[in-house]
């Protein structure tokens, strides 16, 4: 027959030695799983300067729309055409009237109050372009429109440093 010690049993503590390694293994999941950008830019898109820079508040309500010359075209070649993508997709100016209303129809009343095109001009696209898509904005009642631009010198500063340097 066993001894029996009249010892009360104690509660084994946790084992927290592997708690580590496993954090690190869910964080690296979803730096994996975790997609950052969700349009894939198929245009030639280099940023123009601004002066006035503002940032948007609400982005659920925002489309990106980029107009500029292919991918594989060179800043040079002027018979490359221009090509206008919203939201992965290259479309004509007719098409994206279609598609904003069709994307507004989904819309409730209030998002549709608030939606918003952002245009991303390669800085060389002619105005033409830029008012064409303007209008057809309009047609699909796109209520608010803004321009994506990267923070640059005023006229001033550039035309005083042009006259100094003469």
């Amino acid at each position: 027959m066993p001894i029996r010690r009249n010892k009360p049993r104690q509660m084994p503590t946790l084992n927290t030695s592997s708690l580590p390694d496993l954090i690190f293994t869910v964080l690296f999941f979803f730096m994996i799983v975790t997609h950052m950008r969700k349009v894939t830019v198929k245009v030639r898109y280099r940023v123009p300067q601004g002066t006035e820079l503002g940032r948007l508040a609400k982005k659920s309500t925002l489309f990106s729309l980029y107009i500029g010359k292919p991918i594989g075209s060179k800043p040079t070649d002027g018979d490359a055409p221009t090509l206008i993508q919203l939201n992965d997709k290259l479309m004509s100016v007719s098409q994206v009237t279609d598609y904003l209303v069709a994307e507004r129809s989904r819309m409730s009343p209030e998002e549709a109050q608030q939606l918003t095109v952002a245009i991303k001009a390669d800085k060389d696209t002619k105005m033409k372009t830029i008012t064409e898509v303007k209008q057809a904005l309009r047609r699909a009642g796109v209520p608010h429109i803004s321009y994506s631009a990267v923070k640059g010198r005023s006229r001033e500063a550039a035309s005083k440093e042009r006259g100094s340097k003469r």
